[in-house]
C-alpha cells in the first residue's frame, strides 16, 4: 500500500478515535447529569428550564397530575465548587415546580449537613413561598441537619428517616491561630488598619476579649434566627427548644417525632405518600426535573476538572480537624452546619 494511501488511512483513524472519546465523555456526562441533584462537588448547571422529566416512582396512574422530587445534598453554599449558584438552581426549580399547572405536590429529599448560614436561611425562604401555592414535604434522609433542617422548616409536613440524623440546630463560627506558630519560625506580623476592629479575628495574633464578644454576638444572633423559626414551623416555644432540642444535638427518626421536630418516621415512599394525602391525589406520578446537557457544560465540565491545576493555581493548606473544622469551613463565617462528620 502507497505511503500516502496509509497516511489517509490514519487521518481517519484518528478522527474516528477523537470521536469515540468526544461521545463517550458526552454520555457519561449526560448520566451524571440525569436526575435533579446538587451538591458542593458537582458543577452546576446554568440557565434554562429544566426540560425533561425522569420517572422516580414505578406506579401506574390514570392522571397528569405530578409530584416533582428536588434532591438537596451536600453542604449548602451560595456558590458551588466550579461556578454557578446552588442556591439559585434550587430556587429555579421549586419556581418551576410551582408554575407548572400539573405538579400539585413538592417533595424535598435532604441529604446535608447543613452550610452557610446566607445560603441556608435564602433556601428557606425559597421553600416556604413554594410551600405558599403547592404542598411540599421534606424527607430527612440520612442526614439533614443544622442548614439543612433549616431549610426544612419551610415545608408543611416532614417525614424523617428511621435512621437518618437530623437536628442540630445551633449554629458555628472557626478559625485558626497561629501567634505561636509564626513566633518560632521568626515571622513577624505587619498590618496597618483603619479601625480596631478591622481585622478582628486575625490569624496571626491574639484574639481580644472585644473581638470575642462581637463574635459571639453574631453567632447568637444567627442561632436566634435559627430557634425562632424553627419554633413558629413545629409549635415549639421558644423556651423549650433552648431548654435542650435546640443546643446543636443531632436526633434518630423516632426522636425527631418525640421531639416534634418532624411528624413520622418512614422511608422516602412514605414522603410521597404524604404529598399525595396533602394534595388530594389518589393518583399522582413522581417524576425529577432533567436536563440534557451541552456542549458548553462540557466545556465546562473539561475546564473545571482540570484547568485549576494546569493554570499554576496556588497551594491551598488545608487542616481538617476531625469534629471541628470541616474542610468547606471558610474562617469568619457563620454556619448552620452539623460538624460531627460533614466530610
Amino acid at each position: 500500500m502507497k505511503p500516502k494511501v496509509l497516511g489517509c488511512v490514519g487521518v481517519v483513524l484518528v478522527l474516528a478515535l477523537f470521536a469515540s472519546v468526544v461521545l463517550n465523555v458526552a454520555l457519561v456526562a449526560g448520566r451524571s447529569m440525569a436526575g435533579f441533584t446538587l451538591d458542593h462537588h458537582t458543577p452546576v448547571l446554568r440557565a434554562a428550564p429544566f426540560e425533561a422529566e425522569q420517572l422516580v416512582e414505578a406506579k401506574r396512574v390514570t392522571t397528569r397530575d405530578r409530584i416533582v422530587q428536588l434532591d438537596i445534598t451536600g453542604v449548602i453554599v451560595g456558590e458551588a465548587a466550579g461556578g454557578g449558584s446552588m442556591v439559585e438552581e434550587i430556587k429555579r426549580a421549586l419556581n418551576q415546580a410551582v408554575e407548572d399547572p400539573r405538579v400539585k405536590a413538592i417533595v424535598l429529599r435532604i441529604d446535608s449537613p447543613g452550610g452557610e448560614v446566607t445560603a441556608s436561611d435564602t433556601l428557606y425562604a425559597a421553600v416556604k413561598e413554594a410551600a405558599a401555592k403547592k404542598k411540599v414535604v421534606a424527607y430527612l434522609d440520612s442526614v439533614a441537619a443544622s442548614g439543612g433542617y433549616y431549610l426544612a422548616c419551610g415545608a408543611e409536613r416532614i417525614v424523617a428517616h428511621p435512621t437518618g440524623i437530623s437536628g442540630s440546630i445551633g449554629v458555628i463560627m472557626s478559625g485558626f491561630g497561629v501567634q505561636g506558630l509564626m513566633e518560632k519560625a521568626g515571622v513577624e506580623n505587619r498590618t496597618f488598619k483603619s479601625g480596631a476592629m478591622k481585622d478582628a479575628g486575625a490569624m496571626s495574633r491574639a484574639m481580644t476579649d472585644a473581638e470575642r464578644g462581637l463574635f459571639q454576638d453574631l453567632v447568637m444572633k444567627n442561632y436566634e434566627r435559627f430557634v425562632g423559626i424553627v419554633s413558629a414551623a413545629r409549635g415549639i416555644p421558644v423556651e423549650e427548644l433552648k431548654s435542650g432540642l435546640a443546643d446543636g444535638r443531632v436526633f434518630l427518626g423516632e426522636a425527631a417525632v418525640a421531639g416534634r421536630l418532624a411528624d413520622e418516621t418512614g422511608y422516602l415512599e412514605a414522603a410521597y405518600a404524604a404529598a399525595r394525602t396533602l394534595a388530594g391525589l389518589t393518583d399522582a406520578e413522581v417524576v425529577r426535573y432533567t436536563r440534557t446537557p451541552n456542549w458548553r457544560d462540557l466545556l465546562g465540565l473539561f475546564a473545571k476538572s482540570g484547568g485549576r491545576s494546569a493554570g499554576g493555581e496556588a497551594v491551598r493548606l488545608q487542616i481538617d480537624v476531625p469534629g471541628l473544622s470541616p474542610s468547606l469551613m471558610r474562617p469568619g463565617r457563620c454556619y448552620f452546619l452539623w460538624t460531627g462528620s460533614a466530610d
